[in-house]
């Protein structure tokens, strides 16, 4: 294990610049998300979420893939998509790292996208433990240990106040620890000791928070009567349809392809959708969910039942995003007790 003081931290952001675009909570307009630094930013090592997830740098809200130019008979064509530069995120939650693996199950898979792949490729992930978990956190109830290195993460670090920890955890973790060993300190006994005992307390507050108690085994029903369930009517009633929800969410993965048309040139890109928007899927012979039930159904059951009899795991990390954004506060974890008969 390694160690580096909070005093010292810039100089270490500095040293990962010059080799590496480097996303970092940055706070600007009273938000924080991850943005690219630049010496000066504010940075905000401190808060627990980010407003919107990191997913963004992985699977950009847009992204172009091809831009095209009209010459005369002839059209000239461009392929533009991917991430060429070599990047790192820095102090992603264990959460949202989750959330990388769960999008890697839809993304890389055959037939495999590979402007998604080329991005993950370029990127080192260094997670931050969550040492004081939020009342909407709920990660717990998917096996997340918010307190621990979670599978993916390259490099996971603590927050030990004065100092933080650092431990590489993969290959490419290690190698590139070996490259700051200069600015990176071994950590003594004392400061292993004292990472711990804040695991240990990070492990009751979890055990404390109001949303712990969720037991997922409760909604382990046949498909037919999930999908069928009269809590769909009840819950829809209350939503807008104005897809907050789905562009916090770190798992959530729908996009369309979009043509933008500017007479002799133009371009072709991906952008992000959402389940429940009207328009979503729409063909030509209409919308296949009409009504803003099924809409609001699709979600829930995507995430709750489609994705685990495709992938094996709950497509929900827990992080509680939806239930702090949502205008009408629609509660997941509300609806998945209701589906499990404990309200």
């Amino acid at each position: 294990m390694k160690k580096i003081l909070k005093s010292q931290i810039s100089q270490l952001w500095k040293r990962i610049n010059q080799s590496y675009e480097l996303f970092i909570p940055i706070e600007k307009d009273n938000k924080v998300n991850f943005s690219m630094w630049q010496e000066g930013d504010q940075v905000n090592l401190e808060i627990l979420k980010t407003n919107s997830s990191p997913k963004n740098i992985i699977f950009p809200q847009t992204e172009t893939y091809l831009q095209f130019e009209k010459n005369g008979k002839k059209i000239n064509m461009e392929s533009v998509g991917g991430k060429k530069e070599a990047y790192v995120l820095f102090g992603v939650r264990p959460c949202d790292v989750v959330s990388f693996n769960l999008l890697d199950n839809v993304f890389l898979r055959e037939p495999v996208d590979r402007f998604y792949e080329e991005r993950r490729n370029k990127g080192i992930v260094i997670s931050m433990a969550c040492s004081d978990p939020e009342e909407t956190c709920f990660c717990s109830a998917f096996g997340i240990d918010p307190e621990n290195a979670v599978e993916g993460v390259d490099v996971a670090t603590w927050d030990m106040g004065d100092k933080i920890l650092w431990m590489a955890q993969t290959e490419k973790g290690k190698m590139f620890t070996q490259s700051l060993k200069d600015l990176l300190k071994e950590a003594t006994e004392e400061d292993e000791e004292a990472c711990v005992q804040l695991k240990n307390n990070i492990k009751e507050k979890v055990k404390n928070l109001p949303l712990s108690n969720i037991d997922m085994k409760k909604i382990d029903k046949s498909m037919k009567d999930l999908f069928e369930s009269s809590i769909w009517e009840d819950f829809s009633a209350q939503c807008l349809g104005c897809g907050s929800c789905t562009y916090v969410c770190p798992t959530c993965h729908c996009y369309d392809i979009q043509d933008f048309d500017g007479g002799k040139s133009g371009e072709r890109f991906r952008c992000w959708d959402s389940c429940m928007f009207s328009d979503f899927t729409l063909m030509a012979h209409g919308n296949p969910r009409k009504t803003q039930k099924e809409r609001f159904r699709q979600r829930f059951m995507h995430k709750l039942v489609y994705y685990p009899n495709n992938h094996g795991t709950y497509a929900c990390v827990g992080c509680g995003r939806c239930i702090e954004r949502c205008p009408v506060h629609i509660d997941m974890v509300k609806v998945i007790k209701k589906l499990g008969g404990e309200l």
